[in-house]
């Protein structure tokens, strides 16, 4: 298990939850509870979150990012209000840890000399089938 950093923890504070109906079936329980949450957690105005960390957090959010920045997960999955908080949370902090790992930087590589070769031998090859596809000329008969 790998221990969160100090950023992560700091963001829990800054979250917004509010209680909405659920939708779906589940008879008059879901017509007179709020169980379902919508957890709202301002991606661009964190002063928590470092910055190369919002950057990936914007692109991972996709369609759950409003154009102010604010990522919007909705939970409601769960009868109880209590289990759909943890799920939204879970969610969260799930994608902030994905938005916390920096990708490898590529460093491009240039082909060896026997793959070049391979390359070649294998266009001549090509080349040559091809070639004899062909209709045969007229120096041929």
């Amino acid at each position: 298990m790998t221990t969160d950093p100090s950023w992560l923890l700091a963001a829990q504070e800054e979250i917004s939850e509010t209680a909405a109906r659920a939708s779906g079936p589940g008879g008059q329980h879901v017509n007179k509870t709020s169980t379902a949450i919508e957890l709202r957690f301002d991606v661009r105005g964190s002063p928590s979150l470092p910055e190369d960390v919002k950057i990936r957090l914007e692109r991972l959010a996709g369609s759950r990012l409003t154009q102010d920045g604010v990522l919007i997960l909705f939970a409601q999955g769960f009868r109880s209000q209590e289990m759909n908080r943890q799920e939204a949370r879970d969610r969260l902090v799930q994608l902030m840890r994905q938005a916390a790992i920096r990708p490898k930087t590529r460093r491009p590589t240039k082909p060896t000399y026997s793959s070049k070769l391979r390359r070649l031998d294998s266009k001549t090859r090509r080349s040559g089938v091809k070639g004899l596809r062909g209709r045969p000329g007229s120096d041929d008969h």
